[in-house]
């Protein structure tokens, strides 16, 4: 995993969404009980990850299980960002 990426996106989700960042954790369930984003939520994080990254989310046919954490969301940004 891309530490940089990973950092990025994590300061992304506490600056957009408000999460504290001592409750967010590379592996933290963005959407599940851990921290338990919403749909609203998703749009801010495309937003974010395609301002940070070039990453063309939507048309890169992401699915949900890659926004089930920073781990998962670093992974979809590495095979999708062009260097």
């Amino acid at each position: 995993m891309n530490n940089e990426i990973a950092e990025k996106i994590k300061g992304m989700l506490v600056e957009r969404l408000r999460i504290p960042a001592d409750e967010l954790e590379y592996d933290s369930e963005l959407f599940g009980e851990d921290i338990g984003l919403d749909s609203i939520d998703s749009i801010e994080i495309i937003v974010g990850i395609e301002n940070l990254f070039g990453v063309d989310i939507s048309g890169a046919g992401a699915t949900r299980e890659d926004f089930r954490s920073i781990e998962t969301l670093t992974a979809f940004v590495e095979a999708h960002k062009e260097d």
